[in-house]
């Protein structure tokens, strides 16, 4: 794919009111209209808000959990910090989800306004083109540490796989506190304080690859079908490949990235995991369960169905499981 920015179409009803808002708060001479960054593009218009919301200390945000009854919520949720997360992004509406394993799969467990991000719909392309990525990334313990100015950052790990494939290259793609973001996610520190204290604890209690799916808004089929003359539909169908894959069976999917293409396979049922032997002797972990959440790369080896690969119902055991869907970028 070439590294350029395709042509994204600027819609004419862009948020004038809430642009001429901030615009003019800024003149006024306010003592933080340094610290506004302004976003005119076609989606999330009510950046501009939160930021100005921010920078004026009015926080939380609105929507945001109450972070102080942290362990009540866990307790009433029946979940416990350090089991296995997932966490999902949305993008057109700001929001960043969490996701914990109870049982045999994992429930919302929190949905967080996001303060603050850079860019508009579509993935990053290359450094410096102040876009947030998209795609299916995973965090380990190396990725979260002190950044910079940020004693609590999460480096999502673009690029990934995927993004090399296809020449796109960055770096420093956090999740962070604040309201301010070239690239990132700027969550506040309050917001990040509880996200990274939930990635920590459950890195220590085993969880290796804990992904997060960055999505551009939730993959429904009226949403895509809406952006369907974007240049980036088909690399859209392929990440609700995934979305649909955690919908149907609440477990982070197995996604690998073959000749430059997701390959998205639903999760294995947790009683399936179980009765893998184990891996790890000091936590008692499968491979599968190790590699929850990662990125896989490489391709399924091709493989021949004869008469005597039958199973006892006369599927093919050869073919691959339920779910499987292999997907193509545009």
């Amino acid at each position: 794919m070439s590294g350029a920015l395709p042509n994204l179409r600027r819609f004419a009803a862009r948020p004038v009111t809430a642009a001429v808002a901030a615009l003019a708060w800024m003149s006024a001479g306010s003592d933080h209209a340094g610290a506004i960054s302004i976003e005119l593009k076609d989606v999330a218009p009510d950046r501009i808000e939160r930021q100005r919301a921010a920078t004026d200390g009015r926080l939380p945000l609105a929507k945001t959990p109450d972070l102080a009854r942290f362990e009540q919520r866990l307790a009433e949720a029946g979940l416990k910090s350090g089991s296995p997360m997932l966490m999902r992004i949305f993008k057109e509406t700001s929001e960043l989800e969490i996701w914990i394993e109870k049982g045999d799969q994992y429930v919302l467990f929190a949905t967080y306004p996001i303060c603050h991000w850079s860019g508009t719909l579509g993935p990053k392309l290359k450094e410096g083109d102040k876009q947030t990525p998209e795609g299916f990334y995973t965090i380990t313990n190396r990725q979260i540490r002190h950044l910079g100015r940020w004693p609590r950052a999460i480096n999502l790990g673009f690029p990934n796989a995927f993004d090399r494939a296809h020449n796109r290259d960055g770096s420093y793609i956090l999740m962070h506190g604040g309201c301010s973001s070239v690239g990132c996610f700027a969550m506040t520190n309050p917001v990040i304080g509880e996200v990274y204290g939930l990635v920590k604890a459950a890195i220590r209690d085993g969880q290796r690859h804990i992904p997060i799916h960055v999505l551009p808004f939730r993959m429904t089929d009226e949403a895509l079908a809406a952006h369907a003359s974007s240049p980036w539909h088909g690399f859209w169908t392929s990440l609700k490949a995934g979305s649909d894959s955690f919908e149907r069976t609440r477990r982070p999917p197995r996604v690998s990235v073959c000749e430059g293409t997701y390959r998205v396979e639903d999760a294995p049922p947790k009683a399936e995991v179980r009765a893998e032997p184990a891996v790890s002797k000091e936590r008692g972990k499968s491979r599968s369960d190790m590699m929850l959440g990662a990125i896989r790369t490489g391709c399924p080896a091709p493989v021949v169905a004869t008469a005597e690969r039958k199973d006892k119902d006369g599927a093919d055991s050869a073919g691959s499981r339920s779910g499987t869907q292999p997907v193509s970028q545009r």
